[in-house]
């Protein structure tokens, strides 16, 4: 759950094969936090190298709103 986590911190991202091709856990580090409501908050996360390659989409940034996304490394 996204409790606790601050700018700075290694998290990874659940991301789902619908949309990204490859589902499971991402490994990354959080950039940017922008409140949404007042218990929900985007998540802005740097993914890895490692973890954007796997992708193959050139994305290395990714937003999360869904706290049960992400996660404390």
């Amino acid at each position: 759950m996204a409790d606790g986590i601050k700018i700075g911190d290694p998290v990874e991202i659940f991301l789902d094969a619908k949309v990204w091709g490859s589902d499971g856990w991402f490994a990354g580090h959080v950039v940017r936090i922008d409140p949404y409501t007042k218990h929900r908050s985007f998540y802005w996360v740097e993914l890895d190298p490692d973890a954007a390659a796997m992708l193959g989409k050139g994305a290395n940034l990714i937003s999360v709103l869904n706290p049960k996304n992400i996660r404390k490394a």
